[in-house]
């Protein structure tokens, strides 16, 4: 029996990391640790069911990486991001995919893509 997962994304500028997942994305803040002051963080962020963690430690993860990510509502969830107006982050309209979802993908400070989807009910796919 398999359990839940927490993917472990690349992050390379704490400050960035946490305006684009806290206060751009809704996540909440679980825990940053460091071994000592100035090294690498490692953090957690929940929003609802998803976890992520975080890292700035070499070999933890590579930049660039993607994910999916489930969404009730992925059309109000990206007006609801759109309306923050923040910086560089401006999701696009969620498209139909073959596979029988609306998605969208918006790429984090580290070049990691988050693609958020909602599957489509039966009949609308």
């Amino acid at each position: 029996m398999l359990g839940k997962i927490t993917p472990i994304l690349r992050s390379f500028d704490e400050t960035r990391a946490r305006a684009f997942y806290c206060d751009f994305l809704g996540f909440e803040l679980v825990f940053a640790h460091r071994f000592e002051p100035g090294l690498p963080l490692y953090m957690g962020v929940k929003l609802g069911g998803c976890e992520l963690h975080l890292s700035e430690h070499y070999g933890d993860a590579t930049p660039g990486s993607a994910i999916r990510i489930a969404v009730d509502d992925v059309t109000a969830y990206v007006a609801q991001l759109r309306a923050k107006n923040f910086g560089n982050a401006r999701p696009g309209a969620p498209k139909k995919t073959d596979w029988g979802s609306l998605e969208t993908t918006i790429t984090d400070p580290a070049g990691n893509r988050l693609m958020f989807y909602t599957y489509l009910p039966e009949g609308q796919a």
